[in-house]
């Protein structure tokens, strides 16, 4: 699926969840490594996304998340780019960076290669992150090609985020 083609079901969550943004006058911010601005993507596709979308980073790079974010390099030297550690650190990072209220963060293996025993392909971990806490993050494993990965892993961002900001 390619990026002028949303999953309907992701752009159902994407237009609930900029009903729910808008009307607390929040802003989210993205910080994205395995799915390279597809959560952005799907949010700016929809339009009128600049009142509640305020930035996306693809932080693709171990130096990105380092430079764009401020995940410290000892963290992902410790704990690897794919960790809970690190992405709650992308969210705390982007959510601090910017004006937003919620951030989500993802990082993982998409595939084909990448992946190995303790980490295998479709090993994900997003985070959320309110402004003035520390961001929460949940383990993935998912299935499928590259493609499937990285799709589910945007439906699952705009599913995590709609509950969040519904149980508020």
């Amino acid at each position: 699926m390619g990026v002028n083609e949303i999953d309907p079901s992701i752009a159902a969550d994407v237009e609930s969840l900029a009903a729910a943004l808008k009307s607390r006058g929040w802003m989210l911010a993205t910080a994205e490594s395995c799915t390279g601005g597809l959560i952005a993507a799907a949010c700016t596709d929809l339009a009128g996304s600049s009142d509640w979308f305020e930035r996306g980073v693809v932080s693709y790079s171990n130096e990105a998340k380092t430079e764009l974010l401020g995940v410290p390099a000892e963290l992902i030297a410790q704990h690897g780019a794919v960790s809970g550690e690190v992405v709650r650190a992308m969210a705390d990072g982007i959510v601090s960076r910017s004006r937003a209220h919620i951030a989500v963060a993802v990082t993982g293996i998409a595939g084909p290669g990448g992946g190995s025993q303790a980490k295998p392909v479709g090993t994900i971990w997003i985070a959320i992150a309110l402004r003035g806490q520390p961001a929460a993050a949940t383990l993935l494993q998912l299935k499928g090609d590259r493609s499937a990965v990285r799709q589910q892993t945007v439906a699952w961002a705009m599913r995590a985020l709609n509950v969040t900001v519904a149980a508020i």
